[in-house]
């Protein structure tokens, strides 16, 4: 695309030649004179001087730097602008691939099994192996990429991407002792995904016990998260890959979940909540703000001999509640 043609799209300030023609999108440091760069975080500015991108996406605070090199173009948010460009991108790329091909022959893979009564928008895409059961329904340009499942009468809303290998609606883990065994307590509910939702590879989110687990509008999840039953994930959410959301957590809008943590069940996490990557949410967080509970890294003896301080902690502040009452008033 020429860079007329990109901010004829999207906007933006261009400064330098509009009939340059990218042919591709690339990191500062790897970009070729064909390819379209960012730069957001002014702490890498040094690697601006040095790309040889063909024109590069900048802060109004960067313009005169990035001018000293070549052409730019000039957004308020350049990450948000970034974005943009690689969907513009893709859409283009997308009809190139698909110019002449029948549209009403690609909706379905013939290798996908979609249930008699399930209900898919004309405009959705089934890819190969894909699996919608009785009565789910998938929305309008809804993309299923390779083996998703979808279990019975779960909604996927529109403009949803499931990655490879989702699994949406299976059993919620739920079972009741009978002594030295358990009885299975049948899942009753479904799942209810929003529009605009977008899942990674092998994510698997649970149908609930008797009320439905929810994911809201603009929610994006990464690879490897398990969503329990009767979970609600609140709009605009986002997790990173290996997150673990224990049964009928709550998590509010515009929260951040970082990878490999984990919210234990019952709990509540209210708008605006972020959580560091590894860190378990042993209790509900209503203030907005950034938490974390990680115990850091170090060498395996120090590391031993401050786990077991830890362990004192407790009694330490006895001691001191203690010794505090004998001082003099």
């Amino acid at each position: 695309m020429d860079l007329a043609s990109i901010v004829r799209e999207l906007g933006g300030e261009l400064h330098g030649d509009s009939s340059i023609v990218v042919e591709g999108l690339a990191p500062l440091e790897s970009a070729t004179s064909r390819d379209l760069s960012f730069l957001s975080n002014p702490k890498y500015q040094q690697q601006l001087a040095s790309s040889r991108a063909a024109c590069v996406i900048v802060a109004p605070s960067l313009r005169e730097f990035a001018l000293a090199r070549g052409a730019c173009i000039v957004a308020d948010q350049p990450y948000l602008y970034f974005a943009k460009v690689t969907q513009l991108w893709k859409r283009q790329r997308d009809q190139i691939r698909h110019a002449g091909m029948v549209t009403a022959s690609t909706v379905v893979h013939p290798s996908a099994v979609v249930d008699t009564t399930a209900v898919v928008d004309p405009t959705a895409q089934i890819g190969p192996l894909c699996v919608v059961e009785a009565g789910a329904k998938i929305g309008a340009h809804t993309v299923l990429k390779s083996r998703v499942t979808v279990g019975e009468d779960c909604v996927v809303g529109a403009r949803c991407i499931l990655h490879a290998g989702v699994v949406i609606g299976a059993d919620g883990f739920g079972f009741a002792p009978d002594g030295e065994r358990w009885e299975k307590i049948e899942q009753l509910g479904a799942v209810q995904i929003g529009d605009d939702v977008e899942i990674g590879a092998n994510t698997c989110i649970d149908r609930g016990a008797l009320q439905d687990t929810v994911i809201e509008d603009g929610v994006k999840l990464d690879n490897l998260i398990q969503i329990g039953h009767n979970v609600r994930v609140g709009r605009n959410t986002a997790m990173a890959g290996c997150v673990g959301v224990a049964g009928s957590a709550t998590i509010g809008p515009n929260c951040t979940v970082g990878g490999g943590a984990i919210v234990l069940g019952h709990l509540t996490l209210g708008a605006n909540v972020h959580i560091s990557a590894a860190t378990v949410v042993s209790k509900s967080i209503v203030k907005p703000g950034h938490y974390t509970g990680m115990f850091p890294i170090d060498e395996n003896a120090s590391w031993e001999r401050n786990a077991a301080t830890l362990k004192q902690l407790h009694g330490l502040r006895d001691r001191i509640k203690t010794l505090e009452k004998e001082l003099p008033k």
